[in-house]
């Protein structure tokens, strides 16, 4: 695998995907489980708010926003952000423009949110301890980092290429072919997209990182876990779970 992090643009996802929300429509149910859940908990501080990292067209913002939860967040992408100005409700949500990994924002919160394997930075464990870090400068005394990704399987870690089927519609098939390298913790990925008016392919490159090595990451920045699930449903996490939702409260 190639350097990654050289000349690291954090806009290039946005535009490589194009219309996110037609390429990812999302399950409604899972949204709503994870709107739900992530409005409990900001409920059960004394200043219910939430900021995200990697807010893109507003998946979850929007919902919360519609639930009473100020929301606000970051992300590198000026044209995902574009797409969250055209939805109703979008304007009205604080965005800026910026890396998650060092921007900072106006005012602190009671929740910090990154999804959707957003803490695979390319970059690599220092990236990700910062990412922590920020977490922590944007939050209110009791808040908490919630961090959603997934966990390989042993396949998926041995260092073979692995097609999986990431989402099959009627009109619409997403096929992932993944490959891991187990010296460097790199994921090297490509999201084949095939569409009626033919085939397009966005590569994505991670470092991964285990349940454990993001516990210890969010201990060096003065979190510890408060609760880990398997899903934004609040299944119980086990050995055989395909990716965990981790809630870090700020004790330091």
């Amino acid at each position: 695998m190639g350097d990654v992090t050289s000349g690291y643009d954090p806009a290039k996802y946005g535009r490589s995907v194009g219309s996110y929300d037609a390429l990812y429509p999302g399950d409604p149910a899972e949204t709503e489980a994870c709107v739900t859940t992530l409005t409990d908990l900001a409920r059960s501080h004394s200043h219910p708010s939430l900021f995200e990292f990697g807010i893109g067209t507003g998946r979850i913002a929007l919902g919360l926003q519609a639930a009473g939860i100020p929301v606000a967040g970051v992300d590198g992408s000026e044209s995902m952000v574009a797409q969250l100005r055209e939805k109703a409700g979008g304007e009205e949500i604080e965005v800026t423009v910026g890396d998650y990994r060092t921007t900072r924002a106006g005012g602190r919160f009671a929740i910090v949110l990154l999804a959707l394997n957003g803490i695979f930075d390319p970059r690599g464990r220092e990236a990700q301890r910062d990412i922590f870090d920020n977490a922590a400068a944007h939050l209110l005394d009791g808040g908490c980092f919630v961090v959603e990704s997934m966990v390989l399987s042993d396949a998926e870690r041995s260092g073979e290429g692995v097609v999986n089927p990431r989402f099959v519609g009627e009109n619409y098939v997403e096929l992932q072919v993944m490959r891991y390298d187990i010296a460097t913790n790199r994921i090297e990925r490509t999201l084949v997209h095939l569409l009626p008016d033919g085939p397009s392919f966005v590569s994505v490159f991670d470092t991964y990182a285990t349940p454990g090595e993001l516990d210890l990451l969010a201990e060096s920045a003065g979190f510890r876990l408060r609760s880990r699930w398997a899903d934004w449903s609040k299944t119980g996490f086990t050995s055989s779970s395909k990716r965990h939702v981790s809630v870090y409260e700020l004790v330091g």
